[in-house]
């Protein structure tokens, strides 16, 4: 097959993208397209149909809709204010207290709702007066909430790593989750480093835990424990074998119901809300997936992955090399594509290449989506940067420039995510998920 019409392909979605069509609309008419020059019209239309059926068709997807409607549950049931007061706990006592909060906090809930933007907007909601009162820069508040919420994308329960599994081939999803806690945890220590030194710069106070007696440690803690009992039971049951992610998704579901009631802040009129943005996201992903799978079948047909895969190794054989020029490929594409379209896209693309070189599929999923986590929170089509500028009420462009320090880190630490492969695989190791 002509190569070139492998890149008619690439061009025509790019072109797609630059016009500002819809990412899956995109995907999925890039795709028809091409397929139509190269086989016959109801040739082409059944094989698309196929393509979007099977790639749906997957027992681990429906832990998706499970984890979001969890999530959702979550948002509304009063889990945020909890968190974050464990977070004030844990680390108001270092100088620039609350932008530390806000990382830690995005941390925990990004985790518990398996949502960066679910994050930024609840955590940067209840903390963004505090912020404000106690004087610290609007700006650089929000860039902190930007960068440090899509954490809760790698430590699990996590869509993205899910989504992985499928697009991958089916690598253990347990797995997956184990290895997402060492990234997760670095990115938000990351963040941390440099909130720390521009704190000390700028001369903000520590100020969030003043006034905590034992009696109001102990309530904290007591507050906080069911909201965090849900990783320990869903992860732990995963990890166990008890059940599957699938399974666990559901579990999900249950123990977050039955902790906003115990809670007493679920309320029947949030059900309608609860439901209607379960299923649009949803919706959303698997629409996705399905255009996605269409897309990747046409660049198998016409050999685009081959092509590219051929570009890079001609480059060099040094694995470093490659992986450099892998990192920056999707630094770049991540900040033009949000992360689940980039994964299901490039995914088929790069892994042979990775595992060509000797990476371990575990370790190029970390590196992928901590790659593409970074890629959300940059402009200019970053979810969360909109999300938490929508937040706080600033500006873009007036965030880009505090938000640059915190990339710079956060690429540090992707590059030994990137050259240490024990980041990624140590916990998987231990547990015995991976020989």
């Amino acid at each position: 097959m002509d190569l070139s019409i492998g890149v008619w392909l690439l061009c025509l979605f790019l072109f797609m993208i630059a016009i500002s069509v819809p990412i899956a609309v995109a995907i999925a008419m890039s795709s028809l397209t091409i397929m139509y020059f190269i086989l016959p019209f109801d040739v082409a239309s059944i094989t698309a149909g196929q393509k979007i059926i099977t790639g749906i068709d997957s027992f681990s997807l429906l832990a998706i809709p499970f984890f979001i409607l969890a999530g959702n549950i979550m948002n509304v049931g009063g889990i945020a204010g909890r968190l974050i007061n464990l977070a004030k706990l844990m680390v108001g006592w270092i100088p620039g207290s609350l932008l530390h909060v806000n990382i830690f906090a995005n941390m925990m809930f990004g985790a518990v709702s398996g949502s960066a933007v679910a994050a930024a907007a609840a955590v940067g909601k209840t903390l963004g007066p505090e912020l404000e009162k106690e004087g610290y820069d609007k700006n650089l508040a929000t860039a902190v909430n930007v960068a440090s919420c899509p954490a809760g994308l790698l430590i699990p329960p996590s869509n993205s790593l899910i989504v992985f599994s499928v697009v991958s081939g089916g690598t253990s999803v347990a797995a997956l989750f184990i290895a997402g806690y060492v990234p997760g945890i670095l990115m938000g220590l990351s963040c941390m480093v440099v909130a720390y030194f521009i704190a000390k710069k700028k001369g903000y106070k520590t100020s969030a835990n003043d006034g905590f007696t034992v009696r109001d440690v102990l309530r904290i803690i007591w507050q906080a424990i069911p909201s965090l009992g849900l990783i320990f039971v869903v992860i732990g049951g995963i990890i166990g074998g008890v059940f599957t992610a699938t399974e666990g998704a559901c579990i999900a579901v249950l123990y977050s119901f039955g902790l906003s009631l115990c809670y007493r802040t679920l309320k029947w009129s949030h059900f309608s809300k609860i439901c209607n943005e379960t299923t649009q996201i949803t919706g959303i992903m698997l629409f996705l997936i399905g255009a996605s799978t269409i897309m990747s079948w046409a660049m198998a047909f016409t050999g685009l992955p081959t092509m590219i895969s051929d570009w890079m190794l001609s480059i060099s054989d040094n694995p470093i090399i490659i992986f450099i020029l892998m990192n920056i490929i999707l630094l770049i594409i991540g900040m033009f594509m949000d992360l689940t379209p980039a994964v299901l896209i490039f995914t088929p693309i790069f892994m042979p290449i990775a595992t060509t070189l000797g990476m371990d599929p575990i370790h190029f999923a970390m590196m992928i989506i901590f790659n593409l986590c970074i890629g959300i929170a940059t402009p200019p089509v970053g979810t969360a940067l909109f999300v938490g500028c929508s937040v706080s009420g600033t500006k873009i462009e007036n965030v880009i420039r505090s938000i640059m320090p915190f990339c710079a880190v956060l690429i540090v630490t992707l590059l030994l995510i990137t050259f240490i492969p024990e980041i990624s695989l140590f916990l998987p190791r231990f547990f015995g998920l991976i020989s």
